[in-house]
């Protein structure tokens, strides 16, 4: 296991390469996360590392959170999240964990909320196609129809489609390539799109399934090469064409003056 980050999603743009092909991409800016605590096998049997993203004011918190932030001896924060590492030598309470930990890597997960669409029937939230538009059917156009059976089992089994709440759940994307990170600002670059509207906080860890797979960069690298390949073997050909010169036939007049004439 390895340590995770929490961001706020920006928004969305799309970055070139030298190519001139351009992808979509989300842009996260990751928050600083400070180390409140250190587990270790001796004491609680796993190792693992408390860390503490966005600042918060004092008087939202509990009284319960007060005393335990004044016990760490570190400022509030807003989310507390903590991660199993197989090693804790490296982590000391205070320091802080940026995006410097997600330098060299090429793929992550990432966690956050999709945005919520409040109350909805069920031909919005599930695609049904609703009831017939005539032939008896009467106010009841967009129901989802029955929803449970007779005296046996005589009830409505759980999971059922119904009209409800739709959205603001978490979802998880797997295998997101990262584009670039700028170190400076604190700005990953993912590409494609992600959960959310703007400012919604975005949890990022390193891919858990791990494969071997291309990155943009390195597929629009070898299209490129390719090309180039295909070009040079073209003008090659064209100049070999081009040195071979083509043979000229005779004119009329001289082919009938070196014919000798018939008597």
């Amino acid at each position: 296991m390895t340590l995770g980050l929490v961001g706020k999603k920006i928004g969305m743009t799309r970055e070139f390469f030298d190519s001139g092909i351009s992808i979509p991409v989300t842009v996260v800016k990751v928050e600083k996360g400070r180390v409140i605590d250190i587990y270790t096998k001796e004491k609680n049997g796993y190792t693992a590392v408390k860390l503490g993203f966005m600042n918060i004011k004092n008087s939202k918190l509990t009284n319960q959170m007060k005393g335990f932030f004044a016990k760490k001896n570190t400022e509030p924060k807003k989310i507390i999240k903590e991660y199993r590492v197989d090693k804790v030598d490296t982590y000391k309470t205070g320091n802080e964990v940026g995006l410097e930990s997600f330098k060299d890597v090429k793929f992550i997960d990432v966690r956050s909320q999709t945005i919520g669409k409040g109350f909805a029937g069920v031909m919005k939230k599930y695609n049904f196609a609703g009831l017939r538009a005539t032939h008896g059917v009467s106010v009841s156009h967009r129901s989802h129809g029955s929803t449970g059976q007779r005296q046996d089992p005589g009830k409505v089994f759980k999971g059922k489609k119904m009209a409800g709440h739709m959205g603001a759940k978490y979802r998880t994307l797997l295998n997101l390539e990262v584009i670039k990170s700028d170190l400076d600002n604190n700005l990953i670059y993912i590409k494609g799109s992600i959960p959310g509207s703007k400012n919604t906080i975005i949890f990022l860890r390193k891919s858990k399934k791990i494969f071997k797979r291309k990155t943009s960069k390195e597929k629009f690298a070898q299209d490129t090469k390719v090309v180039d390949k295909k070009e040079t073997k073209g003008s090659a050909k064209k100049t070999e064409t081009k040195k071979q010169e083509p043979k000229t036939q005779p004119d009329k007049k001289t082919a009938e003056k070196e014919q000798p004439k018939k008597k």
